[in-house]
């Protein structure tokens, strides 16, 4: 039982972190602190998917899912909703590449929209 639940944990946290890597740079507006966070999660998430290896959480998920005598995904919210977001059935490796390609695109598109808007502040505030 607590393997289970551990194993939605991992689950869950590995959903966020995607969520993360994909949409962190918009977070860059509200704080940019969080591009110390957010770059290293970046290139971690856009090489895995890049280079097609396996996040270290997704053994982790399916050692505990075993451990706990479970033998895949099968009911509940997380497996229900969070799983096929993570795991699409029939992704392609091209498909994998793009889904990286996409996620370096949009945060590329963010970050340079935020310098843009960082810099022309900086012009404004530094006249006299």
């Amino acid at each position: 039982m607590k393997y289970g639940w551990l194993a939605d944990l991992i689950v869950c946290v590995h959903a966020m972190f995607v969520a993360f890597v994909a949409f962190g740079g918009l977070l860059v507006w509200k704080s940019s602190r969080v591009a110390w966070a957010h770059l290293p999660a970046l290139a971690w998430g856009v090489g895995l998917e890049w280079v097609g290896a396996i996040c270290p959480l997704t053994p982790l998920e399916v050692a505990l899912r075993r451990r706990g005598g479970e033998a895949g995904y099968q009911g509940g919210f997380v497996d229900h909703y969070v799983v096929p977001w993570l795991y699409p059935v029939g992704l392609t490796r091209e498909q994998q590449v793009g889904l990286g390609s996409f996620a370096l695109f949009l945060n590329v598109v963010v970050y340079g929209l935020w310098l843009y808007g960082w810099l022309a502040r900086r012009r404004g505030s530094s006249r006299p």
